[in-house]
C-alpha cells in the first residue's frame, strides 16, 4: 500500500516566486504596473495593492483575480520583495524607507528618489541598446524609472546613429494630461465640458486653460512647471544615454490630449540624409516604423502599445535634415520600465529561503 504523501511545508519563497506591493495602486501608473506585471508573467506569489484612504476597499483586477486596495501601513511591507511606488511624491517620501528597511527592493515611478544616495535612474531598453552589462548588487539602491519621454528620445537617437552620424537633434515633446495623473485627466475633461457649455474653467492642476489649447507654460499656481518637466526629461536622457547620443534642444508643450506622448523631432546628419536607411535603423524592438502609405503615428494609435510609433520624412530645405514624427504610450513605457527594472533586480533577491 502506498504511503500517503506528507503535507508540504514548502515556504512561498522556496517556490522562487516573489511578493510584490504597489503603492499608489489606484493611480494611472499603478494600474498600468499591475497590468504589465500580468502581461509579462512576473514571477509573483502575491501582489498587494496599497493606496491612500480615498481608495481603500476599491476593487482592482490582478491576473483574473479581484483584489482590494488596502491602506499603506508599515506591516504591509513585511516579507515584500519588490515595492513599486506609483504614488504621489509625498506618499513616496513618507513610505519608501519603511519598505526598504523591511527588506524590499524599491522601484520608483514618482521620480522623488532620484537624488537619494545610491538611487539610479534606469531604462533597461536603453541599457540593452547600449549593450551595458547588468551590475549585480546584493543591496541595490532604489531604481528610479527614467521619464518615458527621455526613454523614447534616447532610443530613437541611438538607433538613428547606427545609420548616420547625428550632428543635431531638436525635439518638441507634446505632454499629455495623464502625466499629471487622474487629477490632470479630470481637469482637462472638465475644462472641455465647461468651455462647450460656457462655464468657468477649473484650474487647480494647470492653473491655465489646456482644453482646446497649446501652452508652453502653466499658470503660476500650478504644482509643477513645464520647465521642471523639460529639465527632468533632459536630465534623465543624459543619464541613460550618456555620451553615446547628442542631447536634444528641447521644448515641452502641454497639449489638449488625455493620454500618450507625441514628438516632433528634427535630426541633422553630417552628410545628406538617407531616409530609408534611417528608417531601417530605427525599426526593431520597441520601435515600429510606419510608411507613408500607412496611418501616421498618433497618441491614439499608440495607446496600449509597448512600441514607439514613428514615421521619417526628409526635410524640404536641407539635404542633411530629416523629421521624425513619433507617438508613444507614456504610462505603458513607464510601467514596462519599472517591471523590467524589477526583473533585472530579481537576480539579487534570495531564493529558496524565507526572508
Amino acid at each position: 500500500m502506498t504511503k500517503p504523501a506528507a503535507p508540504s511545508h514548502e515556504t512561498p519563497r522556496a517556490t522562487n516566486l516573489f511578493r510584490v506591493a504597489i503603492v499608489g495602486a489606484a493611480t494611472l501608473k499603478g494600474k498600468e504596473v499591475a497590468e504589465v506585471l500580468s502581461d509579462r508573467n512576473f514571477p509573483s506569489l502575491d501582489i498587494k495593492l496599497l493606496d491612500d484612504d480615498e481608495s481603500l476597499g476599491q476593487l482592482e483586477s490582478i491576473r483574473d483575480e479581484v483584489s482590494f486596495i488596502q491602506s499603506v501601513r508599515a506591516e504591509q511591507f513585511a516579507h515584500v520583495d519588490f515595492t513599486f511606488f506609483a504614488s504621489d511624491p509625498e506618499c513616496t517620501r513618507q513610505t519608501w524607507k519603511t519598505a526598504q528597511n523591511a527588506g524590499s527592493a524599491i522601484v520608483d515611478l514618482s521620480f522623488v528618489l532620484e537624488t537619494e544616495p545610491g538611487a539610479v535612474v534606469r531604462s533597461p531598453w536603453i541599457e540593452r541598446q547600449l549593450g551595458h552589462a547588468l551590475a549585480l548588487e546584493l543591496q541595490p539602491g532604489p531604481s528610479v524609472v527614467a521619464h518615458p519621454a527621455a526613454v523614447a528620445l534616447a532610443l530613437l537617437v541611438l538607433r538613428a546613429q547606427k545609420a548616420a552620424a547625428i550632428q543635431r537633434v531638436i525635439a518638441t515633446v507634446f505632454e499629455p494630461a495623464s502625466e499629471h495623473g487622474q487629477k490632470g485627466m479630470d481637469e482637462l475633461h472638465e475644462q472641455t465640458v465647461n468651455l462647450l457649455s460656457f462655464q468657468q474653467l477649473p484650474k487647480n492642476v494647470f492653473d491655465t486653460q489646456v482644453a482646446f489649447n497649446l501652452v508652453a507654460r502653466y499658470g503660476n499656481q500650478s504644482a509643477t512647471t513645464l520647465a521642471e518637466v523639460e529639465q527632468r526629461i533632459l536630465r534623465h536622457y543624459k543619464i541613460i544615454a550618456g555620451a553615446a547620443a547628442p542631447p536634444p534642444s528641447l521644448l515641452t508643450v502641454q497639449a489638449p490630449i488625455f493620454h500618450g506622448h507625441a514628438f516632433s523631432i528634427y535630426m541633422e546628419t553630417e552628410s545628406p540624409a538617407d531616409v530609408a536607411a534611417i528608417a531601417a535603423a530605427l525599426a526593431g524592438e520597441h520601435v515600429s516604423v510606419t510608411s507613408a502609405a500607412q496611418d501616421s503615428p498618433s497618441n491614439v494609435s499608440a495607446a496600449g502599445q509597448g512600441d514607439i510609433l514613428v514615421s521619417v520624412m526628409p526635410d524640404a530645405t536641407r539635404a542633411n535634415g530629416m523629421w521624425l514624427w513619433a507617438a508613444a504610450d507614456n504610462l505603458r513605457i513607464a510601467a514596462s520600465t519599472a517591471v523590467e527594472c524589477a526583473e533585472t533586480m530579481a537576480a539579487t533577491r534570495p531564493r529558496g529561503v524565507i526572508q
